[in-house]
């Protein structure tokens, strides 16, 4: 799979010996696809747990998910904002 944030590769020529390629990084793309993930913090084991954002669902959500890393049941909180940044917070259920 390829991420959409690194879009093209260009040319680094600073030494002519040693020519490599690199990815540019798209800010734009990057910013979309973090408007599409947000991450919380698990209550039982205290991982960062990244979770899709679908603002489609309103404004203010509350759902139960299990942790990936323990296996125990967070409720999930998301708050968007008008600009479409996304708040989450998880506690214990």
């Amino acid at each position: 799979m390829v991420d959409s944030s690194v879009n093209r590769l260009h040319f680094s020529n600073q030494d002519s010996r040693h020519r490599t390629w690199v990815p540019r990084f798209d800010r734009r793309a990057y910013n979309a696809r973090m408007r599409d993930e947000a991450t919380y913090i698990c209550d039982s084991c205290g991982e960062e747990i990244v979770v899709p954002v679908d603002p489609s669902g309103g404004e203010s959500q509350e759902y139960v998910e299990d942790c990936p890393v323990c296996c125990c049941p967070n409720v999930i909180h998301v708050e968007i904002d008008d600009d479409g940044s996304a708040r989450v917070w998880a506690e214990a259920e």
